[in-house]
């Protein structure tokens, strides 16, 4: 059932990368034997990013905030580094998305505003 749902026509590929790629990481982190203080927010955001895939184009700058906060949880621990950075790919395949801020115009020329000058040593120094 799970092929037939990936196979559908005009599912983004991406989408389905970044699904298996959290899964990988989910599994992973399920059978990493130690005690990792962030391991729940870790698998919180792991089930956003999961819920985000499966709803269909997710938002990009929420995906990389929950993959910035994963790799803070588990980015030190080696054996889950593989799975991270797949995670990471998957998150960077949907590239970037920019909000272009408005130009700020300066009232004055660069030339013409006032340097506040240092403060002169007192005397006798």
């Amino acid at each position: 059932m799970e092929e037939e749902r990936a196979g559908r026509i005009g599912d983004d590929p991406r989408v389905s990368e970044l699904r298996a790629a959290v899964s990988r990481l989910r599994r992973a982190l399920a059978a990493h034997p130690a005690q990792l203080p962030d391991r729940d927010a870790a698998e919180d955001e792991l089930a956003a990013l999961d819920a985000m895939a499966r709803a269909g184009a997710p938002e990009v700058p929420r995906l990389r905030r929950s993959l910035l906060l994963v790799a803070g949880a588990v980015g030190s621990v080696s054996a889950l580094a593989q799975a991270l950075g797949e995670v990471r790919a998957a998150v960077d395949s949907f590239g970037e998305q920019r909000v272009t801020a408005p130009r700020v115009v300066a009232e004055q020329p660069c030339a013409a505003r006032e340097v506040p000058r240092p403060r002169e040593a007192p005397d006798g120094m």
